[in-house]
């Protein structure tokens, strides 16, 4: 059966699929608060991040280097790799339910990515406490090369 085209995201909602990118996990059973938040994080969309799964403190999410995202050099942009590290993570802390921010982001590149790469950031929950946690964010490319890590650190509003 032939694969369908991937999809822009959608001006009304998020595009939301699974790795092999068919349509999935839309079930009221996997919905959590983090698909909301993705669905008015117009950002996030506009860049053409499409959120694959995000449940119990993990994420992932998956973005393509477009002709616009490259630097001088030709490469990624480092601020865009953030932008989608930092999306995967914000889907991990919101997954829980209460509106959670970012308290601090950092990231380390270790190889470029190029445009038409397809990336995948794949976010884990390390720790929460309290009202914070610490989570780690590895973005590859589509094949499996570490392009960069992320490490991100949250916090739960009060009254949210």
């Amino acid at each position: 059966m032939p694969q369908p085209e991937p999809t822009e995201p959608a001006a009304a909602g998020p595009v939301v699929s699974n790795a092999s990118g068919q349509p999935g996990a839309t079930d009221a059973q996997r919905r959590n608060a983090a698909y909301d938040m993705f669905a008015a994080d117009v950002a996030s969309r506009a860049l053409g991040i499409e959120l694959i799964e995000a449940a119990d403190g993990a994420a992932m999410a998956r973005m393509r280097v477009t002709a616009a995202m490259v630097n001088g050099h030709r490469i990624a942009h480092g601020g865009y790799l953030f932008l989608l590290a930092d999306t995967a993570f914000a889907l991990a802390c919101n997954s829980h339910g209460p509106v959670t921010v970012a308290a601090g982001g950092d990231i380390l590149f270790v190889r470029p990515a190029y445009e038409g790469d397809v990336l995948f950031a794949r976010a884990v929950e390390r720790v929460r406490y309290g009202r914070s946690g610490i989570y780690d964010v590895t973005v590859t490319r589509d094949g499996g090369a570490v392009i960069a890590e992320f490490r991100g650190r949250s916090r739960t509003l009060n009254g949210a």
